[in-house]
């Protein structure tokens, strides 16, 4: 991957303020992009800006809270970015909003907030730059997924497997219709990612199936890797890890399988909550 190659692009990351949108929004400066950063977290968003400002690029970064369920505020936050900086080249749907409950328990308004934030923010973004990116001739549109929406073994949300779900064919068909276009479409499906609020407020850990204890999870910093990575390649389907593909595979052939393996033992005993050890290079 050529050093800077995202030199001269404008990039937007929603919900990118903490794990992996902050992961990708660092690695996309790092690559040359100019990053703008949206978050609902005042929180979180004063603790990437301190953070942003130890970078050798803090000019790099520009933050602002944003509500992306919110049609008229996402809106508005990429119309003054395309005004700003007169396009815009890279557009991470990443925002979610996670609720882990069983159907009978979870409110139905979590629920439809789990859609608006997940999927209906990133029709309302795409819609928002995809002609100026086909009149520009160029642009990347990147769509968080993840292998909940392809892998039904239960303990997951029903409402959060939904829209990640929803996330998967959206992108996929978005792909084939932008066959022959400058602008590429992206689809990333994570697996276990470790080291978030994702699980150390959302989502507890007994939640997952005991296999998930002898499959080590990956880092933020590893799914926004693969992303840039996948953008310097025009990847339609980012998995991460990559085994994810034989999971699938299985599921697809033998699902009661799977199932049965995921209940074998219980719930998962680690910590998901803290960050994974460091791979050996």
């Amino acid at each position: 991957m050529a050093k800077e190659f995202l030199k001269d692009h404008v990039c937007t990351v929603t919900g990118g303020a903490q794990g992996i949108g902050w992961a990708t929004a660092r690695e996309l400066a790092e690559a040359g992009g100019t990053v703008y950063v949206c978050d609902i977290s005042e929180a979180n968003l004063e603790t990437a800006r301190a953070q942003a400002a130890q970078l050798p690029w803090p000019e790099r970064f520009h933050f602002a809270r944003c509500d992306v369920s919110n049609r008229e505020q996402l809106e508005g936050w990429l119309a003054g970015i395309q005004k700003e900086a007169g396009r815009i080249d890279v557009l991470i749907n990443n925002a979610a909003f996670v609720r882990w409950a069983d159907v009978s328990d979870m409110p139905v308004e979590e629920v439809e907030k789990t859609m608006q934030v997940g999927f209906n923010a990133i029709v309302y973004a795409t819609k928002a730059v995809l002609p100026s990116m086909l009149a520009n001739k160029r642009g990347h549109i990147v769509n968080m997924g993840s292998s909940a929406g392809r892998v039904f073994v239960g303990g997951s949300s029903a409402a959060y497997t939904a829209v990640k779900a929803a996330v998967d064919g959206y992108t996929q068909t978005m792909q084939l219709e932008l066959r022959g276009t400058p602008v590429h479409a992206m689809l990333v499906r994570p697996g276990t990612v470790a080291g978030t609020d994702f699980f150390r407020k959302h989502v507890p850990s007994s939640r997952m199936p005991r296999m998930a204890d002898f499959v080590p999870p990956v880092s933020p910093e590893e799914v926004a890797e693969a992303i840039v990575q996948g953008l310097a390649r025009r990847s339609a389907i980012i998995d991460v890890p990559r085994s994810l593909g034989m999971i699938y595979v299985m599921f697809q052939h033998a699902p009661g399988v799977l199932r049965w393996l995921t209940r074998m033992g219980g719930h998962a005993q680690s910590d998901f909550g803290k960050a994974p050890k460091q791979r050996a290079s």
